[in-house]
């Protein structure tokens, strides 16, 4: 897994976790918009871990998709991925400004 995935994943989980703590500390509280404020939070807690659930069980099915596609046609992933890398040497060599004498 990237940085960047894992980064996000632990801002997500220190995000619930301090939720959850905000909710324990306020569970005394009255007040009708505290109360308001802690429902809602738990339903977004709530939708947040279904959402995560699933986008973990579509991307496991795409990786088992890929991983039979690629066991099915070796030979064809290997042309592919040459094919994608030739074109993106291509276009990076272009970029690079012109040598000045």
């Amino acid at each position: 897994m990237n940085k960047e995935t894992e980064a996000i994943r632990n801002d997500l989980a220190q995000l619930a976790e301090d939720a959850r703590a905000l909710m324990a500390v306020t569970t005394d509280a009255a007040g009708e918009k505290v109360t308001e404020a802690r429902r809602r939070l738990t339903d977004t807690l709530n939708r947040s871990k279904e959402l995560c659930g699933r986008a973990r069980d579509r991307a496991v099915e795409k990786a088992r998709t890929i991983d039979a596609a690629v066991r099915d046609h070796p030979y064809e992933s290997i042309a592919i991925s040459v094919g994608v890398g030739l074109v993106a040497g291509l276009l990076l060599a272009n970029r690079r400004p012109a040598a000045r004498d």
